[in-house]
């Protein structure tokens, strides 16, 4: 059984095979997203929207005491991160409809991995059989190697419930 094995975060994302019987890794992919590694006002010129928070009425001062933005969570390179995601899920499920491998094991910075599980079909969570949340995409195949020796199922890995 072929194992892919997924190492990303929100810029780069290295694709290797394994199978259970060694913990050879081999390269079958790279994905880069350039985009990632802009500041978010370079994505647009505009600031988010601002809002005013009022006073109260009884006792205080009346009229805009403080403001603040609008935008949250949806920044623009949080963006990119979930279209990252969607490209590299949508590579995985192409291979995976190719026969190329059996089981995915995802390796990610921990809110990158929450971009990845967001993206991923229904086809390939049936497939996961583990995840780690570590940011080990530009630590080499020795260190990727290392945390999945010996076993797929090593105790720092998390089981994904199907």
């Amino acid at each position: 059984m072929r194992i892919r094995v997924v190492v990303a975060d929100r810029s780069d994302a290295v694709f290797y095979d394994t199978d259970y019987s060694n913990s050879y890794l081999d390269l079958v992919g790279h994905m880069v997203d350039d985009k990632a590694r802009l500041p978010d006002r370079a994505y647009n010129s505009d600031r988010p929207g601002r809002v005013f928070n009022y006073a109260n009425v009884y006792g205080g001062r009346r009229g805009a005491v403080a403001h603040h933005s609008t935008n949250g969570e949806n920044t623009p390179s949080n963006h990119e991160a979930e279209l990252f995601a969607r490209r590299i899920m949508d590579f995985l499920r192409s291979a995976y409809q190719q026969h190329a491998y059996d089981h995915i094991l995802l390796i990610s910075e921990p809110r990158f991995l929450g971009f990845l599980r967001q993206a991923m079909p229904e086809i390939l969570k049936k497939i996961m059989i583990s995840q780690l949340d570590k940011d080990l995409v530009h630590q080499g195949e020795q260190s990727i190697r290392s945390h999945i020796s010996n076993s797929l199922f090593n105790s720092s890995f998390q089981s994904v419930d199907k």
